[in-house]
């Protein structure tokens, strides 16, 4: 493999079957990419019972200055049927200047880009860096999210491992690349109401106590709840009713439980606290006892204003494709939810249109420019210092 050839490095990465939570070698790749440039390689396993051990990478070139850190990670979906894949979805194929495989997009060729950039960064004759390069590889992202990230930081703090800047590879670009940058995520959280009641025939309703008009009316309280108007950076917070359910199949019997699922992507104007304790009040209110609301946040939303760290991506990416990035919040959660503590955090990588989908894939072109984009904002962030 030619040092700083990211469409070589992205392949390689794609052979491994890296499905979560199993490794099959991805990270070994990258260990053997990077212990020959310089960087100490620290292979981090984590374990909670009730999960799958999870194999991590944190590496680092240099031990000293600001640390700017790329993060991603290795582990893909499910390919889903094989037969409907044009190829292999774990033996890459370049075909009309787009490399195939699972991964492609969600997130190998970024992880090849950031290697491969950090590389020719380092290898410049010219190069006066004092400072350090950073790459933070979880197997856990498209998983529980448990074993990973969360644990590598816990770990770096331990180690007194500081960052300064990150920026996340995830794909964020809509259409073309250079479209988007995110500089923030909504919070996400789920909710599961339960409604208690007394089976009974429908003929004789004064023996039973149906729940679901109880259900009913607090999920139509739910829905009709407007949280906000959004705010400069964030869209309106969104409820979605996922799932009503009461496991009854018969036409003359008043069910004994009746239950739906809801999920909230929420701004910077709340917190998952603040929400929880709301949907509380709506409980309370519409359905009293006999009920029970189960909450679980998955991610707060933050931010990271237009800045410095925003200028300096931002700039980049028009130098290299152009394009005028949109800065933007939305999307689902990443693991950048857990980085915002720990220094300024933002996204950007692939074009997301294929990602998690059948044939899978990344424009050649793409991967070159993204990696040269990195390559830039390496140059910028030191060159400020």
């Amino acid at each position: 493999m030619t040092i700083a050839d990211p469409i070589e490095l992205s392949k390689v990465l794609i052979q491994r079957p890296s499905i979560t939570p199993d490794d099959h070698g991805a990270l070994d790749v990258l260990v053997n990419f990077l212990e020959p440039i310089g960087f100490a390689c620290h292979r981090l396993t984590f374990s909670e019972e009730g999960t799958a051990d999870v194999n991590n990478l944190y590496a680092r070139y240099g031990s000293g200055g600001q640390n700017f850190c790329f993060a991603g990670h290795t582990d893909v979906v499910p390919p889903g049927d094989l037969s409907d894949w044009k190829s292999h979805p774990f033996n890459p194929e370049i075909r009309d200047g787009r490399i195939f495989g699972r991964g492609a997009a969600d997130m190998k060729c970024a992880i090849a880009a950031f290697a491969s950039a950090a590389a020719s960064f380092i290898g410049q004759p010219d190069n006066d860096f004092h400072g350090s390069i950073s790459l933070l590889i979880t197997g856990d992202e498209e998983g529980p999210a448990i074993n990973g990230t969360v644990k590598v930081l816990d770990w770096m703090r331990s180690k007194r491992e500081l960052i300064n800047a990150c920026l996340v590879g995830e794909p964020t670009n809509p259409v073309k690349l250079g479209n988007m940058i995110k500089i923030g995520r909504r919070g996400s959280m789920n909710g599961q109401i339960t409604v208690e009641g007394i089976q009974g025939h429908v003929a004789y309703p004064a023996l039973s106590d149906n729940p679901v008009p109880r259900l009913i009316k607090f999920l139509n309280a739910l829905d009709d709840q407007v949280f906000d108007k959004g705010t400069n950076h964030f869209p309106p917070t969104n409820l979605e009713i996922t799932s009503v359910d009461v496991a009854n199949p018969t036409t003359n019997l008043i069910p004994a439980r009746a239950e739906a699922r809801f999920n909230i992507r929420f701004n910077d104007q709340h917190t998952g606290e603040d929400i929880s304790a709301f949907l509380e009040t709506l409980r309370v209110k519409y359905i009293g006892t006999g009920s029970k609301l189960n909450i679980s946040i998955s991610g707060e939303s933050f931010l990271t204003p237009p800045g410095t760290l925003t200028a300096i991506v931002a700039d980049a990416v028009e130098k290299i494709t152009g394009e005028t990035p949109e800065f933007s919040t939305t999307g689902g959660t990443s693991d950048a939810r857990f980085i915002k503590e720990h220094c300024p955090v933002i996204e950007f990588g692939m074009i997301n249109e294929t990602a998690h989908k059948v044939n899978e894939n990344a424009k050649v072109e793409d991967v070159l420019k993204l990696t040269d984009i990195y390559e830039v904002i390496l140059k910028s962030y030191f060159n400020r210092l």
